[in-house]
């Protein structure tokens, strides 16, 4: 096709010609120029190659004269270019000082201002100058106020001062925020404890595509989680779960923040029904014992969930422990040591010192609680009294781990 429309171009254009040559020919035409009482004759042609010819030689004389100014500016974008890649070398093996006066050389020149200025604050900030990085951004603050704005609240977050950063990304001299600002400003905004608002960024940042979706995607939870945190009060926590794509209201770390804040509304009854739908979603130990703690007015509905969860997972402690606050105490017992073999730590420890203290045993309490500490240090737990190698093989043996083919698997 483009060499179809490049035939149809010259062929017009030899048209064209012809028929000017053709008329010239009949007429050739005369220019009649005069200056300073003489005359000047020519033909239409060649008048025109004599005009051609003036402002050939003129451009030549222009090329010619600009030339030594050309060959200086080009030697100095070379000096330029050569500081800038000889400063961000230095700067990435380390040589803070030498990096720092070949950038600020290097910066001298617009084109590699921005880069050249925010490098060299970043030498400056290694070697421990924060005075001397701070003047490398205020210089660059009127040459490139966004590449400034960017490397300061970068400085600010790095500071532990994220309401600053916020202010400087705030700021008209920033906008529109690059993919990097939208980051640093979503960071800030969850560092001051408004991660709703850092979760509504999420639209700006994926369109942006301002980091892999993998990432993005942890961030979407982490956020969810700490907005439901936040929630003012139980509409903005009914709003913001409603608001939650599905996938994250299965999500333990989402359904655990519902469930806390929640509990803490006297919500316990909708934070043990999304515990419930999130484990039958996904299987998670800390969910469990989110729901175990619960203090929900029906405790024989709570046995029976917990009843059913550990006959699916009979290796969960945390399902054993949760049972065991609604035991009686010689069943408790031999639940929490169930917990115990399937690898509870130092939680089913605790749990077992605090019946053994209710049941006023106070010497197995105390090793109990000894126990709790070395299991936390990763030292051997010491015996019970009245507990013998027979009772440990009984709770080891107690069930039988398979996998998801039936065939028995080793407990780690």
């Amino acid at each position: 096709m483009n060499l179809f429309r490049n035939l149809l171009f010259w062929i017009a254009l030899a048209l064209v010609g012809a028929l000017v040559a053709q008329v010239l020919v009949q007429d050739p035409g005369e220019v009649l120029v005069r200056f300073r009482g003489h005359d000047y004759r020519s033909t239409v042609v060649g008048a025109a190659l004599l005009l051609v010819l003036a402002v050939f030689a003129l451009w030549l004389l222009w090329t010619v004269l600009a030339l030594p100014f050309r060959g200086w500016r080009g030697f100095r974008n070379r000096q330029a270019r050569l500081r800038l890649t000889d400063g961000l070398g230095a700067l990435q093996l380390g040589h803070w000082a030498r990096a720092e006066k070949q950038l600020e050389l290097a910066s001298e020149r617009d084109e590699a201002a921005g880069v050249a200025r925010v490098a060299a604050a970043q030498a400056a900030d290694a070697r421990g100058d924060a005075a001397a990085a701070q003047r490398h951004l205020d210089a660059l603050a009127e040459r490139a106020p966004l590449a400034s704005a960017i490397a300061r609240a970068e400085r600010a977050i790095a500071g532990g001062d994220p309401s600053t950063a916020l202010a400087i990304l705030d700021a008209p001299a920033a906008q529109p925020l690059p993919p990097r600002g939208l980051i640093l400003r979503a960071d800030a905004l969850a560092a001051l404890g408004r991660a709703h608002e850092a979760y509504g960024m999420l639209g700006a940042l994926r369109q942006q595509q301002a980091m892999p979706a993998a990432r993005l995607d942890a961030l979407q939870a982490r956020w969810a989680a700490a907005s439901l945190a936040e929630a003012p009060d139980a509409n903005a926590l009914a709003d913001r779960w409603d608001a939650l794509p599905k996938p994250l209201q299965s999500d333990p770390a989402v359904v655990g923040a519902y469930a806390a804040r929640a509990s803490g509304m006297r919500w316990d009854v909708a934070a043990a029904r999304n515990i419930e739908q999130a484990l039958a979603t996904q299987w998670d130990e800390a969910l469990v014992d989110r729901y175990g703690a619960l203090p929900i007015a029906s405790p024989e509905a709570r046995r029976t969930q917990l009843e059913t969860w550990l006959a699916a997972h009979p290796e969960s402690p945390a399902t054993l422990r949760a049972l065991a606050r609604l035991q009686p105490w010689p069943i408790a017992e031999s639940s929490l040591h169930r917990a115990v073999a399937q690898g509870g730590g130092a939680a089913a420890w605790e749990a077992l010192a605090e019946g053994y203290t209710a049941a006023g045993d106070a010497e197995s309490a105390r090793l109990s609680y000894a126990n709790a500490l070395r299991a936390v240090r990763g030292e051997p737990t010491l015996a019970l009294p009245g507990r013998g190698l027979r009772d440990r093989i009984a709770d080891e043996a107690a069930i039988e781990v398979r996998d998801a083919h039936g065939v028995p698997r080793l407990r780690e």
